[in-house]
C-alpha cells in the first residue's frame, strides 16, 4: 500500500524521502507545476523589509537578488521551509512565522509595533500568482505600503501518473497528502478526468489545514483530515492517525 504526496516538485522530494524513513512506500503526483515569470520591479520605492509566503517565489528570482540589492534587506518568512530557501539565497536577516499567510501578517504588524519597523514601511511582497488571501491588503490597512511583484505561477497538470491510476484502480493507494487549496483543486480534476474520482475520494485525505480540507469536503471526500499545525510534521501525524483509524 503507498501514500501518494501531490505536493509540487522539487519539495515532493524531501516529503517522499520522510516518508520513507517512516517506512511508508511514496508514489508522486505533482498536480502543479512551478513556473518563473519575469521580474520587473518598476516601483523604484525605498523597501524596508520582504515579505514572503513561498519558497518558490524565493527560487524564482534567486539569480537577481544581489544584483537588486534585495539580501541586505530583512525578510519575513511564512514558516520554517522558506526561511530555509530565503537564508540559501543569501538573506542574513529571516524572521520566521507561524506557517501561514494570517500569522505571517500577525508577525509584521507585532515587528512594528516593537520598533523592529517603522509603521509606515515600504514592503516587498515577493508572491505567486494566484493568492489564497489579500496579505497585501491587509498589511495595508494596518499602514503599510505593500508592493506585490509576482515571481511565478503554479501550472496545474491535467494528468496523473499511469502509476498512481493503476493504483486507485487496484486500492493500492492508503491516503493522498494535500498541501494547498490549489492542488487540491488540480488533483480532484486530474482524478476526475482520469476516471479515478471515486477510487480517489474513498480514502483518507490528510490536509495542511482547514482551508485545504474544504475543497475536498465539497468534492464528496468522507475521510478527510486536517493537521494540527500547518506543517508537515503535523500532517505526517494526522496521516499515521488517519492509519491507525483504518486499521482500528
Amino acid at each position: 500500500m503507498s501514500i501518494l504526496v501531490t505536493r509540487p516538485h522539487p519539495e515532493n522530494e524531501a516529503t517522499a524521502d520522510n516518508l520513507r524513513a517512516r517506512g511508508h512506500v511514496v508514489l508522486l503526483a505533482p498536480v502543479l507545476k512551478f513556473e518563473p515569470v519575469a521580474f520587473h520591479d518598476e516601483s523604484e520605492a525605498n523597501y524596508s523589509a520582504i515579505i514572503v509566503t513561498s519558497a518558490n517565489a524565493i527560487r524564482a528570482v534567486a539569480p537577481l537578488l544581489q544584483d537588486l540589492g534585495l539580501l541586505k534587506l530583512p525578510l519575513f518568512a511564512v514558516g520554517e521551509h522558506t526561511a530555509t530557501a530565503a537564508r540559501d539565497a543569501g538573506f542574513a536577516e529571516v524572521i520566521i512565522a507561524g506557517g501561514d499567510s494570517a500569522a505571517l501578517r500577525d508577525r509584521v504588524v507585532q515587528s512594528a509595533r516593537d520598533k523592529v519597523l517603522k509603521k509606515k514601511s515600504t514592503l516587498l511582497y515577493l508572491a505567486g500568482a494566484d493568492l489564497s488571501r489579500d496579505l497585501g491588503g491587509e498589511l495595508g490597512a494596518e499602514g503599510f505600503n505593500v508592493v506585490t511583484q509576482t515571481t511565478y505561477r503554479m501550472a496545474p497538470v491535467k494528468i496523473l501518473p499511469r502509476d498512481v491510476c493503476e493504483g486507485f484502480a487496484a486500492h493500492g493507494i492508503e491516503a493522498v497528502l494535500h498541501y494547498s487549496r490549489r492542488s487540491a483543486r488540480a488533483f480532484l480534476d486530474a482524478a476526475r478526468d482520469e476516471g479515478v474520482e471515486i477510487s480517489a475520494l474513498a480514502i483518507p485525505q490528510c490536509c495542511l489545514s482547514e482551508t485545504v480540507a474544504s475543497v475536498l469536503r465539497d468534492a464528496g471526500a468522507s475521510q478527510v483530515l486536517v493537521a494540527a499545525k500547518p506543517d508537515e510534521s503535523a500532517l505526517f501525524d494526522t496521516l499515521e492517525r488517519a492509519l491507525r483509524t483504518r486499521l482500528a
